[in-house]
C-alpha cells in the first residue's frame, strides 16, 4: 500500500530534500505540500527535480484537501503545534521534525492524538547518528549520575536549547541518578553560568558564528570522565532517512512517540 504524504515546509532545505527522496520511493507518494513563499508552484520544480504534478498550497488546511495519510512538518516552532492539532483533528498521522516545542506542547499533542485515535512521531533530530548519541548517553547515565549537555549552533539559530539537547535532557531524567555537584541555589556568583535546568540536567547552549550543529554530553566520576559528541555538517539530507523511517511506521500506534530510537529496529 502506498503511503500518501503532505510535506509542510516544502520550500525549506529539509522539505526539498524530503520531496526529492519521496519521489524515488515506490511505497511513498507526495500528495500535498505547504509553503507560503512558494505557493502555486509545482513541488517538484521547487525541489529541483522537475514537475511532480503537486501544487504547493499556502496553508496546511488547503493541502489537507488532498487524500493523505500523514503530514510531515518541517516548518517553524510557532506554527508546528497548530499544524499538528489541525492534522490530528482530520485523523491524519503526523511526523514532527521541527524543534522548539516544549514538554507541555507535546503533552497537548499527545492528548489530542489519543483522543482522535491517530499516531504522532516527533524528534528533535532525525539524524540516525544523533539518535545513536542519545542511545549511548542514556546507557552511560545509568551508571554515571553527573551529566551535563552542551549544545552548539551558529549565531542565527533562534531556539535554545536545540531540539536534540532538550529531548536528551528530558530522557535523561528517567535514568540518571542525583548529581553530586553543588546545587545551583547554593552557589555564589552568577548562577546563570551553570546553564539552564532542563528536566534536572544542566544544559548550556552556545550560539556563535563558525559553529555547526553539535551536541556534547559530559559525564564525570571521581578521577575519570566520558564525553560523547555528535557533529553534523550543514546538510538537510542527514534528516531524510530517519524522517521517512518514522513516516513508514507512525500509523502503527495511537498517541505521541518521541525520539527516532522508538522506531529504529
Amino acid at each position: 500500500m502506498t503511503t500518501r504524504l503532505i510535506v509542510a515546509g516544502a520550500s525549506g532545505a529539509v522539505g526539498k530534500a524530503l520531496i526529492q527522496r519521496i519521489a524515488r520511493e515506490s511505497d511513498l507518494a507526495l500528495v500535498g505540500a505547504v509553503s507560503r513563499n512558494a505557493a502555486g508552484r509545482d513541488a517538484g520544480e521547487v525541489a529541483g527535480i522537475g514537475p511532480l504534478g503537486v501544487t504547493i498550497s499556502a496553508s496546511l488546511d488547503q493541502a489537507m484537501a488532498a487524500d493523505a495519510h500523514i503530514v510531515i512538518d518541517y516548518t517553524k516552532p510557532g506554527a508546528v503545534k497548530a499544524h499538528a492539532l489541525s492534522a490530528i483533528a482530520r485523523k491524519l498521522a503526523v511526523v514532527i521534525g521541527t524543534s522548539g516545542l516544549t514538554a507541555a506542547d507535546y503533552a497537548d499533542i499527545d492528548a489530542a492524538a489519543r483522543g482522535a485515535g491517530v499516531g504522532v512521531h516527533a524528534a528533535g533530530n532525525y539524524s540516525i547518528t544523533a539518535t545513536l548519541l542519545r542511545r549511548f548517553a542514556l546507557e552511560a547515565a545509568k551508571y554515571v549520575p553527573d551529566v551535563e549537555i552542551i549544545d552548539f549552533a551558529g549565531a542565527a539559530k533562534p531556539d535554545v536549547p536545540s531540539g536534540t539537547g532538550r529531548e536528551l535532557a528530558e530522557q535523561l531524567a528517567a535514568v540518571r541518578g542525583a548529581p553530586t555537584s553543588v546545587p545551583v541555589d547554593k552557589l555564589t556568583g552568577a548562577r546563570e553560568t551553570r546553564g539552564a535546568d532542563v528536566a534536572g540536567t544542566r544544559v548550556h547552549s552556545v550560539r556563535m558564528p563558525g559553529y555547526l550543529l553539535s551536541c556534547e554530553v559530559l559525564l564525570g566520576l571521581p578521577d575519570e570522565r566520558l564525553s560523547i559528541r555528535h557533529d553534523s555538517m550543514p546538510s538537510p539530507h542527514i534528516y531524510v532517512a530517519g524522517t521517512l523511517m518514522a513516516a513508514r511506521r507512525v500509523r502503527e500506534w495511537t498517541g505521541l512517540r518521541r525520539g527516532l530510537e522508538t522506531v529504529m529496529s
